[in-house]
């Protein structure tokens, strides 16, 4: 039997970290540059973050991505929950097949393509029905809620199919409703795939730039679009700022989600009393 090498892992990780985490640290060491040319560095200065605090199309396109974001946060773990535990709990009935197909498409399907397909539909729709009568924050964010709920449902599901159900079963033959067994004990055990999925909604919509250009329209510009649009034009020192502060924002949210996860879990591991 071969004995793994310590030092050759210990290497080969550190060469990955190096790749993955470089980038982004010399990302934060440029944007305290004084300097317009961003890889030329000059001396320390805080000029491009009061530069990005004036910039009312950045700001404006963030608070905009911040709202979708949320919105659609919310919105796929709701239905992705019921998605993925009628996927783990009910069995295979008529349509089952279809039914999964459906929510693993979007997982597979190019964004391009549902992008296209959301935009011819409701451009029909605004001819037969009047309504939506231009694209905007609901369009983009009915977009990102479809991608989404695909990835919550597949989080969740695999969650419920590990849960004992010894639990739920007492609380079923003590008399209690399958709905309240569901939101009393169900939804306390699968909470850390609930943050897991919201977290990653969250991200994949501030991400987007290819749904959101298919679905965006006049006053509904997100932050990707703006940064996009600029970064084909040159870089910009202030893509430096904007990218530090979003870094240390979702630095803080995954530390937060990762204590309060672990800190539930020791409460559940702990012997009654």
């Amino acid at each position: 039997m071969i004995k793994p090498n310590k030092k050759l892992q210990v290497g080969t990780l550190a060469v990955g970290f190096f790749f993955l985490y470089a980038p982004i640290l010399s990302l934060i060491v440029y944007s305290f540059n004084d300097s317009q040319l961003v890889t030329i560095w000059s001396k320390v200065s805080l000029r491009w973050y009061y530069a990005l605090a004036q910039d009312d199309e950045l700001i404006n396109a963030a608070w905009l991505s911040l709202k979708i974001g949320l919105l659609t946060a919310f919105a796929s773990v709701a239905i992705g929950t019921w998605a993925g535990f009628v996927l783990a709990r009910m069995g295979r009935f008529r349509g089952f097949t279809l039914y999964s197909a459906m929510i693993n498409a979007p997982l597979v399907i190019p964004e391009v393509i549902q992008g296209i397909s959301l935009l011819l539909l409701f451009v029909e729709m605004g001819k037969v029905l009047g309504w939506p009568a231009e694209r905007g924050v609901f369009t983009i964010w009915i977009g990102h809620v479809m991608l989404c709920v695909s990835y919550v449902a597949i989080i969740v599901q695999s969650r419920i199919r590990e849960l004992d159900t010894a639990l739920e079963d007492a609380a079923m033959d003590l008399g209690a409703t399958p709905l309240r067994v569901f939101f009393v004990i169900t939804l306390p055990l699968i909470s850390q795939a609930l943050i897991s999925g919201w977290l990653l909604s969250f991200t994949l919509s501030i991400d987007d730039l290819v749904l959101s250009a298919f679905l965006s329209g006049p006053g509904s510009t997100t932050l990707p679009l703006v940064v996009f649009s600029r970064v084909r034009l040159g870089l910009n020192p202030e893509m430096n700022a904007l990218a530090t502060i979003f870094i240390g924002l979702v630095t803080v949210g995954v530390i937060a989600a990762n204590f309060f996860m672990q800190r539930a879990e020791a409460r559940r591991a702990m012997p009654a009393s």
